[in-house]
């Protein structure tokens, strides 16, 4: 590989840059952070809060301080605790394990997220070794912190289908989740602001929620003739993706970004000081949940009485009490986890692990979906790539000039929200996959006939293993783009499971990639409509001859089988964990019913990602915030 050398003046002027920056940054902070915010980390300055005897059962005699505790802090955690606390005869703590995100620079740069992973704001998941993907273990990012993932994803406001949502209301048995009922609680979270340069109907936009969507981000050349080229080989033009109309075409992404140039998550938008300064509303950070406390109730059985959570680096424990309801907002992953250990679950894997049964809930940890996803790279001249954003060692300097435009601007390439531009279609149509030459039989796994269930995206850099390697494998990353191949209905479904009774051993994750044959069908099929696209009109423009093996300049002369040999080679997660705690009949692995309640515990309710009934087409961050605002009316509507 070729030694780069820096000039002398080069290096005199980064040097400057970063000099700028370290100086720079406790100004911008001050801006992020306008006045101290009202968040608790020591259990000691929390009401209600009681030492837990010898790290044993909590204490009954602890007081019923609040009405409400939301276990969790991430995405719908943060809503549910605004959403309740507008009340003000109702008490609400918020738990969370990790710390603010507000107060964490990188959480404010749109393309700030791999910079996060591994880091205390990241729980730094792994998955068990995927069978059908050349037994690769998988790294799993999930946000530690308030605004959990909201604070690190990639910002893309989209979705899904319409019937999506009717296929939720047909698994859950209730209407209320059907599209025509649901989309009230899409546009509830949303503020839309216009964008003279993409103009759509905003009387189908929300306008008056806390979470800003728009068309705010970097719009790189890439991107734009992603669009173009999608399109020449017949995918429709799609100004919207989040209306009636559904989801089919290509078009730029949304993105949950400020006007200034800074992301919007749950905790910025909901958690605000004025939110914060609520007397009935106490948000303690560094409490991780280990598990439910339950007690037996004469009339209603088994009932979720509060929590049991662990805080500071010696882990002491702490029970709280809610007389009311707990609420379990921890997320696809550590949800099923503190069920598990909580002694809700599968009786037999409960035992297993030495976890007291409280109630056999078969359903708890199963159904795990996700999107699978693989990264297509390619060689483009160097000015239509901003890799020099995703550089690792001392070569980050490079991202100094980018750095200061966006502190000082609010613009440039730290404003990539990774998709730039997507395109959903269908694996069925045969505008793209003709029966003479796709004559597999697929099952139909799409919520209704306009849904898709492929997504293709564009980002004008390219990335291995979740942006995490020192030293990427190929000359030149500087001057690369990608293009993803997303599969969104997949038919393999996992599962999260408990590997002990320890709470701070993370759960066995087990995604089970690949795992049919149908899946492995649509991603090879998708990935040859990439191999078109890439050749099609302003795209081919923008490649270099390339020859190096790990890129893909020349995807368009693979044949099937090297296709099926990168997709087991290079399947991630696309970040979307889903459905291990679903909402359906416990006859059909349901865990909560239609009003999110657990079955079987009185005072338990789940909102968050877990619940979903089947996963959406699209990216699932916004329905989940939906979730968690419908959660609230459903808590709020019991409490009349």
């Amino acid at each position: 590989m070729p030694v780069l050398v820096v000039p002398e003046g080069t290096r005199l002027l980064l040097v400057a840059g970063s000099l700028s920056v370290a100086v720079a940054l406790p100004l911008i902070m001050s801006s992020f952070i306008k006045k101290q915010r009202a968040i608790f980390s020591s259990p000691t300055q929390v009401p209600g809060v009681v030492a837990s005897s010898d790290n044993s059962e909590s204490q009954s005699s602890g007081d019923y301080h609040y009405d409400y505790i939301v276990a969790g802090g991430g995405t719908t955690g943060c809503v549910l605790a605004a959403r309740l606390s507008e009340q003000p005869n109702v008490r609400v703590l918020l738990l969370e394990a990790g710390q603010s995100g507000v107060k964490n620079l990188l959480t404010h740069i749109p393309a700030g997220p791999p910079l996060l992973f591994e880091t205390p704001a990241d729980w730094a998941l792994s998955t068990v070794p995927q069978a059908h993907a050349n037994e690769r273990s998988l790294f799993w990012p999930r946000g530690r912190m308030l605004g959990g993932c909201s604070s690190m994803n990639a910002e893309l406001f989209q979705y899904g289908s319409p019937s999506d949502f009717d296929e939720w209301a047909r698994t859950s048995g209730s209407s209320e989740w059907s599209w025509d009922n649901f989309k009230q609680y899409l546009s509830k979270f949303e503020r839309f602001v216009s964008h003279k340069d993409f103009q759509v109907d905003d009387s189908l936009r929300g306008q008056s929620g806390p979470m800003r969507t728009g068309f705010v981000g970097n719009f790189s050349m890439w991107a734009q003739s992603f669009i173009r080229s999608t399109n020449a080989v017949g995918v429709p033009i799609r100004k919207d993706f989040n209306t009636s109309e559904g989801t089919i075409g290509v078009g730029k992404s949304m993105s949950f970004i400020n006007d200034n140039g800074t992301r919007c998550s749950t905790e910025t938008a909901y958690l605000t000081p004025e939110v914060l300064a609520r007397p009935n509303l106490t948000v303690l950070v560094d409490a991780q949940i280990t598990r439910v406390v339950l007690e037996d109730d004469a009339t209603k059985g088994k009932k979720a009485v509060g929590v049991e959570f662990a805080s500071g680096s010696s882990r002491k424990l702490y029970t709280v009490r809610a007389s009311r309801e707990v609420i379990v907002a921890c997320g696809s992953a550590h949800t099923p986890q503190i069920l598990m250990l909580s002694g809700i679950g599968p009786a037999e894997h409960l035992k297993t692990v030495g976890v007291l049964v409280q109630r056999d809930l078969p359903g708890v940890g199963q159904n795990l979906l996700d999107h699978p996803s693989v990264n297509l790279r390619f060689r483009v001249p160097a000015k239509e790539s901003i890799g020099k954003v995703a550089l690792k060692g001392w070569k980050q300097i490079y991202a100094v000039p980018s750095l200061l435009q966006w502190l000082i601007f609010g613009n440039g390439p730290m404003l990539c929200n990774v998709g730039e531009s997507f395109a959903f279609v269908r694996s069925d149509d045969q505008t793209y996959f003709p029966k003479s030459e796709y004559p597999e039989m697929l099952e139909d796994t799409t919520s209704g006939p306009g849904a898709p269930d492929i997504e293709m995206y564009a980002s004008p850099l390219a990335w291995w293993d979740h942006a995490r390697m020192p030293v990427v494998p190929v000359s030149h990353p500087e001057s690369l783009c990608s293009l993803v191949a997303v599969l969104l209905r997949p038919t393999a479904m996992g599962s999260i499971m408990l590997k002990s009774s320890d709470p701070f051993e993370s759960p066995l994750i087990n995604p089970n990639y690949l795992g049919s044959e149908h899946d492995m069908v649509v991603l090879r099929r998708a990935i040859k409509l990439l191999s078109r696209i890439i050749q099609a009109g302003p795209l081919a423009q923008l490649l270099v001859e390339e020859t190096e093996p790990l890129l893909d300049n020349n995807i368009h002369l693979a044949s099937d089988a090297e296709i099926d040999r990168i997709i087991k080679e290079r399947v991630e997660t696309t970040y979307h964990p889903t459905s291990t705690a679903r909402m359906a009949p416990e006859s059909d692995g349901g865990v909560v019913d239609a009003e999110l309640k657990v079955y079987g515990v009185a005072g338990l309710r789940i909102a968050d990602a877990s619940v979903l009934p089947t996963i959406p087409s699209g990216h699932p961050v916004a329905a989940i915030i939906a979730v968690a605002e419908k959660a609230a009316d459903l808590i709020l509507r019991d409490l009349k």
